[in-house]
């Protein structure tokens, strides 16, 4: 039997040192956008980008990836540790589904360079 995994990218909208910094460009491309071609090149069955903006949630869409939900502000501070928006990304996935993987692959769209 085949696990159930995911690539779960979390990018938020807000950040205080580099505003709007998952949609910067970096080598004529979206910052987020390396992090979702790396997961599909990969062959990882579901990448999903957990934001709370929706032009994120539009260039995820356009990249390959699912952007199933907007993540609510209060996941979305800088003081909101990653398990917060894990669990929010594992409960959606399970009351809208009934899908609950079994592995769940963490990669932060700030790290282009992989």
């Amino acid at each position: 039997m085949a696990l159930k995994a995911i690539a779960l990218i979390p990018a938020r909208g807000g950040s205080k040192r580099i505003p709007n910094k998952n949609l910067r460009t970096l080598a004529g491309k979206p910052c987020i956008q390396y992090t979702i071609e790396c997961a599909v090149e990969a062959g990882l069955p579901r990448i999903i980008v957990s934001t709370d903006s929706p032009e994120i949630l539009e260039i995820a869409q356009n990249c390959g990836a699912e952007a199933p939900f907007l993540r609510p502000k209060e996941l979305a501070e800088d003081h909101v540790p990653d398990f917060p928006v894990v669990e929010h990304c594992l409960d959606f996935l399970e009351q809208k589904e009934g899908w609950i993987p079994d592995v769940l692959i963490f990669l932060r769209p700030t790290m282009p360079l992989r």
